[in-house]
């Protein structure tokens, strides 16, 4: 019997206002890029370049617009944690693109969450190990519909924001940023040419911190609303 060979599932993010889907291929994420919260990791923001891991495309979970979606507790933690980021969706690809004309690569801006085991990333640390059982769990990245920066523009500034239970864990400004998005779209054509479809996670505040089952997740940035996750 012949066999069959699957056909690639496309993962996609919906878009604000429209029907329209944008197509993920690469999940990148920058580490460490605002200054509190690389000092919480026992980072030094006044000298760390920036530094990239990924996460698979078919781990990120689509969060619509409005109501709550269920958000499911990984296995092999006990310690799963939140980080709210400002996610960048890429519309022209390209390397070594200048600073100065990086966000023209940039089709729009969507709120998400890097959820991790982080028991399990601190562990792969002391043991110099990838990060993958951290912070490529299944549905570990959702994400919130995709803004158009033809019609948005470019945030260079704005709260960003993570609530558990209505009770404020992280709480920053876009502007905090030790690096910005274009400067971390530079960076990264440096090393990977940038495709469309290609995604950015841009980095999170301090005050990362666990959930458990059964308690309510609202991450907000401000012009781009916000993702509400129910952890199941």
């Amino acid at each position: 019997m012949a066999h069959v060979i699957p056909t690639p599932p496309v993962h996609a993010l919906p878009v604000a206002g429209s029907g329209d889907l944008f197509p993920v291929r690469r999940v990148y994420c920058v580490g460490r890029n605002y200054a509190a919260h690389a000092r919480e990791m026992g980072g030094d923001p006044t000298r760390e370049p920036p530094f990239f891991f990924m996460k698979p495309a078919d781990a990120l979970q689509v969060v619509p617009d409005g109501g709550t979606v269920d958000h499911p507790y990984p296995p092999k933690t006990q310690n799963y944690h939140f980080e709210v980021e400002l996610v960048v969706a890429i519309a022209k690809g390209g390397r070594d693109i200048p600073v100065e004309e990086a966000l023209d690569h940039v089709f729009g801006y969507a709120v998400g969450l890097d959820m991790t085991r982080r028991d399990l990333q601190d562990e792969a640390k002391q043991l110099r190990r990838p990060w993958e059982l951290g912070k490529a769990a299944d549905l570990s990245g959702p994400v919130g519909p995709i803004h158009p920066a033809a019609t948005l523009g470019h945030p260079a500034g704005g709260s960003i924001s993570l609530s558990v239970d209505g009770a404020v864990k992280q709480k920053s400004d876009l502007s905090d940023m030790i690096w910005s998005v274009a400067e971390q779209i530079a960076y990264l054509s440096s090393y990977f040419e940038l495709v469309p479809g290609d995604v950015i996670f841009s980095g999170t505040p301090d005050g990362v911190g666990p959930v458990t089952q059964g308690q309510t997740m609202v991450a907000a940035i401000e012009g781009l609303g916000e993702i509400r996750l129910r952890v199941v």
